[in-house]
């Protein structure tokens, strides 16, 4: 329980930057920073998704998460809609979040090239960077992560403040830069560069995932009450909004600098190299603090899910708290090695990301149906409708004729909400309701 849950003692404050730092990572600053080399501030747009999700977490369910004394989202759906929902929610969470984590090693991966390309390739800098990450997490488990979230996203937000204008001093002032973007770039339209439909996309994507994705669940299960979850929730989604397009403002000016990247990943690794050594410096740190902050939530959310639900049911005997912990760390090794491979043959981080947190669109809707409308939910809704969402994700990553909207969340929602339907209406046997109070919004 300490290890992996903090003992539930989050305050209020570490719930906040653990929340920030999972959503800060490498895609919501390398990441942004690549898409806004080509598309202008839009880019930001992704991590005004993220604490528009953490907002609307806070003021919904984040409270109701706390009550429920459960420890990962599979056994969440297996109190509500029996064994079979929690075997087929383990190989879904435990997919996406092994993907999100290989994007971290990635962005690390670019980070280290572009600071000291003399010594590392862009896989050895992949590598050394899951190495540090898995350390960390080894060592600290959750309530040091906590602790450590705090110091990072306030570093987060220094370098990324003092680079911005450091760099636009060292590049003329911000008339000369613009001067210099390739002409007939939507490059501070607020829209246009991304466009309307996949900023919509990530919208629903990432409000979808903050209601059910193991590692952002694991932090209000880890609050000190639910009114410290709640809370922490709406500080941590307020603090998020702004952070991607303070990065995105990173990629029009590499737009404008260094146009022709052959990797549009290195846009902002390669603007921290030509500013002065110690805001580079510091913006080098604040990535760096970003890809931690989020990797270590990621392996401690996989590797409690793979501790509560998969190695102590091989173990029907009790587990010393000594043997759960380590348990515990083997489970954090077993996944990182997982992570790294996928890190390695990965591409275009937040297209990535993004389709694989479009999964979680069945895991939040039994999840508010289960506390807003119980009257609705069949046993078997649960195990259809994950499964509905895991095929439909495959399809898309396999066979690019089922790209027939703009975004697999566009899939996803509908299809999940007909298989759900089909289910309430054809079986008979309900599920069990895991809150017998509905929560009060705004208290």
């Amino acid at each position: 329980m300490n290890y992996l849950l903090a003992g539930r003692h989050f305050p209020t404050i570490i719930v906040a930057t653990m929340l920030t730092g999972l959503a800060i990572g490498g895609a919501s600053t390398v990441g942004v920073a690549e898409g806004a080399y080509t598309q202008g501030i839009s880019a930001g747009w992704y991590n005004a998704a993220w604490g528009a999700g953490g907002i609307i977490v806070g003021i919904l369910v984040a409270d109701a998460f706390r009550r429920m004394e459960v420890r990962t989202i599979p056994e969440m759906m297996e109190r509500m809609y029996g064994p079979s929902s929690r075997l087929i929610s383990i190989i879904a969470q435990i997919l996406i979040m092994m993907v999100i984590t290989s994007l971290q090693y990635v962005a690390g991966g670019a980070i280290l090239t572009a600071l000291l390309p003399s010594i590392f390739t862009f896989q050895q800098g992949v590598l050394l960077t899951a190495l540090v990450f898995v350390g960390i997490t080894l060592i600290g488990g959750y309530w040091a992560a906590g602790l450590s979230n705090l110091i990072n996203v306030i570093i987060i937000y220094l370098g990324v403040v003092v680079a911005i204008f450091i760099s636009v001093s060292n590049f003329g002032g911000f008339e000369a830069i613009t001067s210099r973007l390739p002409a007939g770039g939507p490059w501070f339209h607020p829209i246009s560069g991304v466009g309307l439909s996949i900023i919509m996309a990530w919208m629903v994507v990432m409000i979808t995932q903050t209601f059910s994705i193991q590692a952002i669940t694991q932090i209000a299960f880890a609050a000190r009450n639910g009114r410290t979850a709640r809370r922490g929730f709406i500080i941590g989604g307020i603090i998020t909004i702004p952070a991607g397009f303070l990065c995105a403002l990173f990629g029009i000016i590499a737009a404008a600098q260094f146009p022709g990247l052959d990797n549009a990943a290195m846009a902002l690794p390669t603007l921290v190299t030509h500013i002065t050594p110690a805001v580079g410096g510091l913006l080098l740190a604040s990535l760096w603090a970003a890809d931690i902050s989020t990797a270590v939530g990621l392996l401690l959310g996989c590797s409690t899910m793979v501790t509560e639900d998969f190695l102590k049911r091989l173990m029907p005997e009790k587990i010393t708290p000594r043997g759960e912990l380590l348990i515990s760390r083997l489970a954090v090794l077993l996944v990182s090695a997982a992570t790294l491979w996928l890190a390695l043959t990965s591409v275009g981080i937040l297209k990535t990301i993004t389709t694989a947190l479009a999964m979680t669109s069945s895991f939040t809707l039994l999840i508010l149906a289960n506390i807003f409308a119980p009257a609705l939910c069949k046993k078997n809704c649960g195990f259809w409708t994950i499964l509905a969402s895991v095929v439909i994700w495959v399809a898309w990553t396999l066979f690019p004729s089922t790209h027939i909207v703009p975004h697999i969340i566009y899939l996803e929602w509908p299809i999940c909400l007909g298989v759900f339907s089909a289910c309430a209406l054809l079986s008979k046997e309900p599920a069990e309701r895991l809150l017998k109070e509905v929560p009060e919004i705004g208290n």
